[in-house]
């Protein structure tokens, strides 16, 4: 295995078209030589949602250009990068056609090896390139597709240890926020106005707080909100802020008691982990400062060191596409065919047991 490895990464999941080169050394430390983003969030936010046709369509008209940059930036062409690494799933059908079938022409043009990636897997290992943390340790994730709590055991090596049940975090904020008037995307529009507002207008439950299990589940609380609003409509401004404060105070009460338990089956499971054991949360949600806080407490209560990537590398992004085809590189695996297929259902557990809502269509993979 050469000492130095280069590769391009292309992600288009969803509604943000990705492209980015990053080098992995041979001492295991990443450099982001290029990184390029392209949101869809105006094509979108009329809809209050991701439509997914006009996505596949802004992939198509952006990502050929998108690539051109990245390289750019990295001061390298095609024929200096070692492999490209494009998303495979999960995620819109359409969009991860335009992606991985680019990501096979330039294989194919240029003679390198493919590597397709799994999106979960690439925010499982970000952490990795942003703060060298060392196997196992435990991943959160939580944005608009996914809840999951994921322990990381090594490259390839994951075990779901709970799930959403029904609606994925971000997905109850998105919806909590189009139920009250807010604007798209629901997650930061919902912190904004929780920020005036007084957490304990409103006892919202705690879903699934005090189970053993390690599942999540929020239709009921974004159920709960919708009657509060209808208890008291017409609602005012101050309305909107008490019910988003109490709705964010419900979601980090929940997750302190879901993440707590995880934490310690973690500390059972690995009484001898070298160093200090670590949880990483990944995904859009991320960016919530209230989740952050409740999660770093938590983690400090428990001996646990809290890693958030850069906001950048939390949300969809090419760079940890491509970290993820270079681990994968790295320990010498074998890159796929070129008539590897798009998967828009890829769980990174794969023995993980399907749960109520879970991988079922309509469901979040």
């Amino acid at each position: 295995m050469a000492s130095r490895l280069r590769i391009l990464g292309i992600e288009t999941s969803c509604d943000e078209t990705a492209a980015a080169v990053v080098t992995r050394l041979e001492d295991g430390t990443g450099i982001i030589e290029g990184d390029v983003v392209l949101s869809q969030l105006d094509e979108h936010s009329a809809y209050g949602g991701v439509v997914p046709e006009i996505a596949a369509r802004a992939h198509v008209e952006a990502l050929d250009s998108l690539i051109e940059e990245a390289l750019q930036r990295a001061g390298v062409t095609l024929k200096e990068i070692d492999a490209v690494a494009a998303t495979s799933g999960p995620g819109l059908i359409g969009g991860l056609i335009v992606g991985l079938m680019t990501g096979k022409a330039i294989a194919r043009a240029a003679g390198k090896p493919l590597y397709a990636v799994n999106h979960l897997e690439g925010h499982a290992l970000t952490a990795r390139l942003t703060d060298s943390l060392t196997f196992p340790y435990l991943m959160l994730l939580v944005s608009g597709g996914h809840t999951q709590l994921v322990l990381i055991r090594g490259i390839g090596d994951y075990e779901r240890w709970g799930t959403t049940i029904d609606d994925a975090l971000g997905e109850a904020f998105d919806k909590t926020a189009k139920l009250l008037g807010l604007a798209y995307p629901g997650g930061p529009a919902v912190e904004r106005a929780a920020a005036t507002g007084n957490p304990k207008r409103f006892n919202f439950p705690r879903p699934l707080r005090g189970e053993e299990r390690l599942d999540f589940s929020f239709s009921g609380l974004k159920t709960a909100v919708r009657q509060a609003a209808e208890s008291i409509a017409p609602v005012s401004d101050q309305d909107i802020s008490d019910i988003c404060a109490s709705f964010q105070r419900a979601i980090s009460r929940t997750l302190e008691d879901r993440i707590g338990r995880g934490l310690k089956r973690f500390l059972a499971e690995f009484p001898d982990v070298e160093g200090v054991p670590a949880l990483v949360v990944a995904g859009g949600v991320a960016a919530n400062q209230e989740l952050r806080r409740t999660l770093q407490a938590l983690c400090d209560e428990n001996g646990f060191r809290f890693v958030a990537p850069p906001m950048q590398l939390c949300t969809d992004n090419a760079v940890m596409i491509a970290w993820a085809g270079l681990e994968r590189m790295a320990t010498g695996a074998a890159p796929d065919d070129l008539d590897v297929q798009p998967r828009s259902r890829w769980p990174l557990d794969s023995e993980a047991k399907a749960v109520i809502g879970h991988g079922k269509r309509g469901a979040k993979a």
